[in-house]
């Protein structure tokens, strides 16, 4: 049995999954994609680097919060150019030193190096100085529900959602504390339709608050969908804590930044079920496959999805089958420039990220 095509789709799946995650705004440019995304109707900042430099380093984190400010900013691009990879387009610009970060304006190839600070602030100041004087940022969204008296009932006792809700006071400094975590926390799970993370003013709503049997701040109070009375949350305020909790609670598999973790997707039962496909000889392995198909008819919801990919690459394997499954739209192809292998990032979106790490995971139980 060949199952080398099993680990070329894992790894394949794996740097799509890393490229589609980290979308911070920052466009990654090669010489395949150059002139398609730069010289085009929209300003263009590059930064020019060297993964091993430390200068690139330092100024990784204020280019990638550069990057989300203008996220949804349609008039400029923010992207960058791996010199190590890319040898040939870095030397074509002159580029002799990192990094360096050059601006095109609309519809030129024909830069001007930025040599200011490399703070976010200056950098924004800069692209408002060379391009148009309407530019408009993008702001970091809030996930979190604010709650008022009307919408209290109707969002906290939706039986259909598991909800966490903060009590909070603005003049409180451990509420303030919490507010990053909390965010992040709700940005975490901005695709689960089935969970809520909401806040409420105590200040200004101390009935409300009273009721709830809330006495100091922040109280957390968890509503999940089979008990809409309510329990006290008493771990920790930080991102790590609150993210055990509710995967615990709500059975997610997300990680801190709310990318899927290495177990999304997997299901004990077929993982053992697996092994003895794999050990089993061709004649047995028919056997099996019905075994197989048995346990998945029995899942519900999203377990029944999962449960059709492992049949999907049994019966792949079982009939020896080497061909690549192909899905979708291509999101990875050839840059002709180098012959390294390189991924469309903006044709990834966030739940597509996720198919593919599910496919991943699942596909290396059939490669252990």
């Amino acid at each position: 049995m060949d199952r080398d095509w099993i680990w070329l789709v894992i790894l394949t799946l794996a740097f799509i999954c890393i490229t589609a995650v980290h979308g911070n705004g920052v466009v990654t440019l090669t010489q395949a994609n150059f002139e398609k995304e730069v010289g085009r109707d929209r300003y263009a900042l590059v930064e020019f680097f060297a993964p091993w430099c430390g200068r690139c380093k330092k100024l990784a984190s204020e280019y990638e919060k550069l990057g989300s400010a203008f996220k949804r900013t349609k008039s400029v691009l923010i992207s960058k150019v791996d010199c190590e990879d890319q040898k040939t387009l870095c030397k074509k610009y002159g580029i002799q030193g990192y990094p360096t970060i050059l601006w095109f304006p609309k519809g030129s190839l024909e830069s001007k190096e930025y040599k200011g600070p490399w703070d976010v602030d200056d950098l924004v100041e800069f692209i408002k100085e060379e391009g148009d004087s309407d530019i408009n940022l993008a702001t970091n969204p809030s996930f979190v529900v604010p709650l008022t008296p009307e919408n209290f009932d109707q969002i906290v006792f939706d039986k259909m959602k598991d909800v966490l809700l903060v009590f909070y006071a603005p003049w409180c400094g451990y509420s303030k504390m919490l507010i990053p975590a909390y965010e992040k926390l709700a940005a975490a799970y901005k695709l689960e339709e089935d969970i809520i993370f909401a806040n409420i003013d105590s200040d200004n709503y101390r009935d409300l608050a009273e009721k709830h049997g809330v006495s100091g701040y922040p109280t957390m109070k968890f509503f999940p969908k089979s008990n809409k009375i309510g329990e006290h949350y008493v771990g920790g305020h930080d991102l790590s804590s609150l993210v055990t909790f509710i995967n615990e609670r709500c059975k997610k598999i997300n990680d801190t930044d709310g990318q899927l973790t290495s177990q999304a997707g997997v299901i004990a039962s077929l993982d053992m079920l697996v092994k003895e496909f794999l050990s089993a000889a061709s004649d047995e392995q028919k056997t099996m496959l019905s075994r197989m198909d048995e346990q998945v008819k029995n899942l519900e919801g999203s377990m029944a999805r999962f449960g059709n990919i492992y049949l999907k690459i049994a019966k792949e394997l079982h009939g020896e089958r080497s061909q690549l499954p192909q899905e979708g739209n291509q999101t990875a192809s050839t840059d002709p420039g180098t012959g390294k292998f390189f991924v469309d990032e903006q044709s990834i979106n966030a739940v597509k990220a996720d198919e593919l790490v599910i496919k991943k995971n699942i596909l290396s139980t059939f490669a252990a």
